[in-house]
């Protein structure tokens, strides 16, 4: 396989070969004499002779012992014309090689107490190689001339990049290069000055400025990279920064890290559908109980800084912090954390982590505020405006009105105005419902809706109670349903509008009793038809030889599903089954009342029966007997209820 460095190896080994076959060796008593004697030889101008030493000449001391220089030259285009061509089958080779830089090989020279030593790079990219003349000059220049020439042809021929010891001078230690060491910037820097070494002084080598850094005190950080690169580029006279300190890091200081926006500000908005909601503003920040509502960083202790003379620079621990906490938050048994002990909003009040149980609407809920989402209880001071909506996991207190909006709170809610729905306005209460008046709404509460001045075109379900007393109590349309009770001054209007209302039973069990027995009607249709097309196919599998294949799958499926139907039969039947059970069990079978008048269009239903009132009756109460609706004296709600409703009230 030919290689690149196979193809090096190559031309080297011819340009020797042509080398050999074209030089002559010429002498002269120094190596300008003897180029010329060469020239004049070859016919060729000194500029472009190229050669080598063969035998290092000498003056001799007063022309006794003087030694001619022998050098072997040679073309100076024979090796430009070999060079390029390796140069072009190198290319060819190395196309797809990374590009390398160019860059000429280098001689260095080094003058030491052993002797004289001398080191060839080698080029890189298409830079040139070093020549034995370009080694000579630099040995000259130093001064050095007894030296062994073929030692040096070797040097340069390999470029190892290594100091080879080439021979021997005359060592003078009074010439020797000097070091001055300069400790500065409060002992974090060191510079060294190094003089250029006189005649036969020596370089200062590695070691030995090492040496001297050390015994001027710098024994920390000293940058050998820096030393070593001295040692081949020399900045003579120069301060050259040989060493430097490390600085001390202080400690960070201790750090709270908040798991909520601390910034309450700041509006974070929604998208939905690709547009901004601004009804979601996200303002309040909730929390349940036993979240972690913050966490501490610990401050750090540092690190310690070193002088370029060893001393230890000492370094300042961070600060010390302690989480703050206030009301319904706790520390963890380590002081790490902070606790929430309640559900409700977290806050950053005066730097203490506080949960509030209450959340307060100083105004309106509107786009100021946006949506409220509240895990504790929310108080509004104003109107809860169209559009928008307020959950709570505790209560709702809203001191104006409601209008079409969605109000849903776990506990109760406190409507100190009245509620206009628009037909769309929804209201749920986990506890009662306490409102000035419902108009055009639907309401639905887990027990009693307490109204002053009247229902009307609403839909009401109260699993207990649902109550309107006062001046102007009056239930005009809509649909009314509560398991005990519904009590009004006046029940429906002059002009006869239809008014429904339901007791006896649990609204939500009455409307899914209704939904089961709907989808019981359903599924029974649905069994009939699948019988018939049942039957259908077996009469026909009995009369036929061979049954087709796809009205066999057909009857296979029809099975499956007549299958599903009766086991989905069989689950409807247990829950109506079990409505029923709890109609028969209650003793309260409700009753309606009316503490002033009832007016005709007034439907009344109690558990399964129903009347609708033709004439108008006053002060009167409806009740269930003998599965008959029946109309007795007027009978007032329960004391002791009527004092909790006129407590619930006083909040108007």
């Amino acid at each position: 396989m030919i290689t690149l460095e196979s193809i090096r190896e190559y031309m080297r080994d011819q340009l020797e070969s042509d080398r050999t076959a074209q030089a002559v060796k010429a002498s002269g008593a120094s190596v300008e004499e003897a180029l010329e004697n060469a020239a004049i030889e070859l016919g060729i101008p000194v500029k472009s002779l190229e050669y080598e030493i063969v035998e290092t000449g000498s003056k001799g001391v007063l022309g006794v012992g003087r030694k001619d220089w022998t050098l072997l030259v040679y073309p100076a285009a024979l090796k430009a014309e070999t060079a390029q061509a390796a140069g072009g089958r190198e290319a060819d080779v190395g196309k797809e090689q990374k590009a390398i830089p160019d860059k000429d090989g280098e001689v260095f020279v080094r003058l030491t107490s052993q002797g004289v030593f001398l080191k060839v790079t080698k080029p890189s990219g298409r830079g040139s190689k070093v020549e034995e003349r370009r080694a000579a000059e630099k040995l000259s220049l130093r001064g050095v001339n007894n030296y062994d020439g073929e030692l040096v042809s070797k040097v340069v021929r390999h470029a190892d990049g290594e100091y080879i010891k080439i021979g021997d001078y005359q060592f003078n230690p009074v010439s020797q290069s000097t070091m001055a060491v300069d400790i500065t910037d409060m002992e974090m820097r060191a510079y060294m000055t190094v003089t250029p070494p006189g005649p036969g002084g020596a370089d200062l080598s590695f070691e030995e400025i090492r040496g001297l850094l050390q015994h001027a005190g710098v024994v920390f950080s000293i940058n050998d990279e820096v030393i070593r690169g001295f040692i081949d580029y020399p900045a003579y006279n120069e301060k050259v920064l040989v060493a430097e300190g490390t600085k001390p890091q202080n400690g960070a200081d201790a750090e709270i890290i908040y798991n909520f926006n601390v910034f309450r500000d700041e509006v974070q908005l929604k998208e939905k559908d690709g547009r901004v909601d601004f009804r979601e503003l996200n303002l309040v920040e909730n929390v349940e109980a036993g979240q972690i509502l913050a966490t501490k960083k610990p401050a750090e202790e540092g690190v310690a800084g070193r002088t370029v003379t060893g001393k230890t620079l000492s370094a300042k621990p961070g600060k010390n912090t302690q989480i703050e906490i206030g009301k319904n938050a706790k520390l963890s048994d380590d002081g790490m954390s902070a606790i929430s002990t309640i559900n409700g909003q977290v806050l950053l009040i005066l730097g203490k982590i506080n949960v509030e149980p209450v959340y307060t609407v100083d105004g309106d809920v509107n786009f100021k505020t946006g949506n409220i989402l509240f895990l504790g209880t929310v108080i509004v001071k104003g109107n809860v405006e169209d559009g928008f909506t307020v959950k709570a996991a505790g209560n709702i207190e809203v001191m104006g009105s409601v209008g079409k909006c969605l109000l849903d709170a776990e506990g109760e809610i406190i409507v100190h105005q009245g509620i206009l729905g628009k037909n769309e306005g929804k209201v749920r209460a986990g506890s009662n419902l306490v409102a000035k008046f419902i108009e055009n709404a639907h309401i639905e509460v887990e027990e009693n809706v307490l109204v002053s001045d009247g229902i009307i075109h609403s839909f009401v379900d109260a699993n207990k109670r649902i109550l309107c007393q006062g001046k102007r109590a009056s239930v005009v349309g809509g649909r009314l349903r509560a398991a005990n009770e519904i009590h009004a001054k006046t029940l429906g209007s002059v002009a006869g509008t239809e008014t429904i209302l339901e007791v006896g039973i649990a609204p939500k069990r009455k409307e899914k009793l209704s939904q089961a027995l709907k989808r019981k009607e359903e599924l029974e249709k649905s069994l009939e038809e699948l019988v018939r097309n049942i039957s259908t196919l077996e009469n026909l599998k009995k009369v036929q030889r061979e049954f087709p294949e796809d009205k066999q799958k057909s009857l296979s499926g029809l099975n499956d599903k007549r299958s599903e139907i009766l086991r989905e039969l069989e689950e409807i039947g247990g829950v109506i089954n079990e409505i029923n059970t709890y109609l028969q069990s209650i003793k309260v079978s409700g009753k309606v009342s009316a503490s002033d008048r009832v007016f005709p269009g007034v439907k009344i239903l109690i558990k399964n029966e129903s009347l609708v009132v033709r004439n108008e009756f006053k002060n009167v109460t409806f009740s269930l007997e003998n599965k008959e609706i029946r109309m007795i004296k007027y009978e007032p709600i329960d004391q002791i209820f009527s004092r909790g409703f006129a407590h619930a009230s006083s909040a108007y």
